[in-house]
C-alpha cells in the first residue's frame, strides 16, 4: 500500500497537471503553442485565402491625424483591432514603408502600408499565435496581387513564404481600403516553418543606396564585425559574437566558390532564385538595389527567404529618370544572367552557383519543375481568375485605391498575359531556342517572345499617382 503522508496531495496535484497538459494539447495553436511544420491557429483564421477578410482599427482621432499628416515618423500607437470579428485590443500600430512612402507622399495620397504589432504594448499578446502583421497597399500594384503571386510561387516550390490574404480595412467606422495581409517575418512566422529549433533570420538592408553595401550584396570582405553592419543590425533575433562569426565563415565560404554545400542550402536558394528570376524582380537582391529579401543562418548555412513584389514583374522605377519602356526585354528577362553585370558581378550567391554546371544543371531542372506545375498546369491562371472574381467587389469600392475599377481590370489581364509570355520564354530558354544571357539575346534579338502588345505601365505606374494629383480620381 501507499503510506506517503501526503498522497492526497500529490493525487491531486498530478490530476490537475494531467488536466492543463491535455487542455494545452487541445487549445495550443490558439495560444500560440506550435510544434515544428504544425500549423498554427491565424494560419486558418486570417490567412484563408478563399475570401475577403475584415480587418477594422480604432484610434483616438489624433494619433490617426498623426498617422496620415506625419507618416515618416513611423512611431506606434495604441489601437484596438477586430479581425473577422475577434477583437484584439491595445497593439501597436504604425506606417510602413521607404521608397514607395515617399512616393505616396509625393503625389499626395494618403493610402500607406501599415504594421499591426499585437505583442508592442503586452508581451506576449497575439492573434491566434501570430505576432506581426503587415498590410500592404498595393502601391504600383493595381492588380492587387502581385505579392500574393509571388508568395504562393515560392511557397509551393518549397521555401519558407509569408502567408497573405486579401482584408478590406476600415478605420474608425470608415472604409479604408483593400489591403493585403502579409504574416510578418519574426517569431510566429519562424515557430510556424522550422519550429523551435530555429536558425538566425536577418533582413540585409542598407542606410544609403548610394554607399558601398558591400554586407547587403552578401560579399566577403574581412572578418570584422563592423564590415557586415547592415546584416547584423537587423537581425530578427537576439544574436551573439558565434552567430556573427558562422555567418561570415559562410560568405568567406562562398566567396572561394569551392565546398560551396558546406555554407549554402544549395536546393533552397535555387528554388528560390527560380521563383525570384521569373518575376523579374529588379527591385530585390538581383537589382539595383540588391536588398528586400531575409537571410536565414543555421549551423553555417544560409539561404534566402522572399519579402515584398509589390514592384516586381519588371514594374520597378525607382530612381530611374528614364525607366527602360520594353516589354519584350522583361518577358524575355534571361534567366542564366537575370541582371545587368554591374550587379551580377557583386551578387556571388547568384554567380557563384551558376559557375557549377552541375548546380546550373539542378537550377534548370528546378525551373522545368516549376513551370510544369505552377504556369503551365492551369494552375496560375485559375488562381489568378479565383482571385479576381473574389476581390473585384471590394476594389470597386475601394475609396483610396491609386486606379480606377477598370484599370483594375486591365492589370489583372496585363498581369496574366505577362506571366504567361513570360512562361513561353523561360521554356525555351530551357531548350535552347531563345537565349539564356544577355550577350546572346543581344546577339540574336529577334529569337525572342514578341510582348510588344502589352503595357508593363498598366500593372501600376506613376501615371496612376499624378491622375490622383490632377484631381482625375479612380472611378
Amino acid at each position: 500500500m501507499l503510506k506517503h503522508r501526503h498522497i492526497d496531495k500529490i493525487a491531486i496535484i498530478g490530476i490537475v497537471l494531467a488536466v492543463v497538459i491535455v487542455v494545452l494539447f487541445m487549445n495550443g495553436e490558439a495560444l500560440g503553442l506550435t510544434s515544428h511544420h504544425s500549423a498554427p491557429a491565424y494560419a486558418g483564421r486570417l490567412f484563408d485565402s478563399d475570401y475577403v477578410h475584415s480587418i477594422e482599427l480604432f484610434l483616438s482621432d489624433s494619433d490617426w491625424h498623426n498617422i496620415l499628416e506625419n507618416p515618416r515618423e513611423k512611431e506606434y500607437v495604441h489601437a484596438t483591432v477586430i479581425i473577422d470579428g475577434e477583437k484584439i485590443s491595445n497593439v501597436g500600430l504604425r506606417v510602413k514603408g521607404s521608397n514607395s512612402l515617399n512616393q505616396v507622399l509625393k503625389y499626395g495620397s494618403k493610402r500607406f502600408s501599415l504594421k499591426i504589432e499585437f505583442d508592442h504594448y503586452v508581451t506576449g499578446k497575439s492573434y491566434f499565435g501570430l505576432d506581426k502583421l503587415s498590410l500592404q497597399s498595393s502601391f504600383q500594384d493595381n492588380a492587387y496581387m502581385k505579392d500574393t503571386i509571388a508568395y504562393d510561387m515560392m511557397a509551393k516550390m518549397g521555401i519558407p513564404s509569408p502567408l497573405t490574404s486579401h482584408a478590406f480595412v476600415r478605420v474608425n467606422d470608415e472604409d479604408w481600403g483593400l489591403f493585403i495581409a502579409v504574416e510578418e517575418p519574426e517569431d510566429a512566422f519562424v515557430r510556424r516553418n522550422y519550429g523551435t529549433d530555429r536558425g538566425q533570420l536577418y533582413k540585409p538592408e542598407y542606410k544609403k543606396i548610394d554607399d558601398d553595401n558591400s554586407d547587403v550584396y552578401l560579399i566577403y570582405t574581412g572578418d570584422e564585425f563592423w564590415r557586415y553592419e547592415n546584416i547584423f543590425r537587423k537581425a530578427t533575433f537576439e544574436i551573439n559574437d558565434s552567430d556573427k562569426r558562422r555567418l561570415i565563415e559562410s560568405l568567406r565560404i562562398l566567396s572561394t566558390g569551392e565546398n560551396l554545400e558546406d555554407a549554402i542550402d544549395l536546393e533552397a536558394v535555387l528554388r528560390y532564385f527560380t521563383v525570384q528570376t521569373f518575376v523579374v524582380n529588379l527591385d530585390g537582391y538581383l537589382g539595383r538595389t540588391g536588398h528586400n529579401y531575409f537571410l536565414y543562418e543555421k549551423d553555417g548555412k544560409i539561404s534566402m527567404l522572399p519579402w515584398d513584389y509589390n514592384l516586381a514583374y519588371a514594374t520597378y522605377a525607382l530612381g530611374m529618370p528614364e525607366p527602360i519602356d520594353d516589354p519584350t526585354l522583361f518577358v524575355n528577362y534571361p534567366i542564366n544572367t537575370p541582371a545587368p553585370y554591374e550587379y551580377m558581378s557583386r551578387r556571388p550567391l547568384f554567380l557563384e552557383l551558376l559557375k557549377r554546371k552541375e548546380i546550373a544543371t539542378r537550377y534548370h531542372e528546378l525551373y522545368d519543375e516549376f513551370l510544369k506545375t505552377y504556369m503551365e498546369s492551369g494552375y496560375f491562371e485559375e488562381k489568378v481568375e479565383s482571385i479576381r472574381e473574389m476581390i473585384a467587389p471590394y476594389v470597386q469600392r475601394d475609396p483610396t485605391k491609386f486606379a480606377s475599377y477598370k484599370d483594375f481590370h486591365i492589370a489583372v489581364d496585363t498581369f496574366k498575359e505577362f506571366c504567361l509570355l513570360r512562361t513561353q520564354s523561360v521554356r525555351g530558354q530551357l531548350d535552347g531556342t531563345i537565349p539564356s544571357t544577355f550577350k546572346r539575346q543581344k546577339e540574336n534579338p529577334n529569337i525572342r517572345i514578341d510582348a510588344s502588345h502589352i503595357r508593363i505601365q498598366d500593372l501600376g505606374d506613376f501615371e496612376d499617382m499624378r491622375r490622383l494629383i490632377d484631381g482625375r480620381l479612380p472611378e
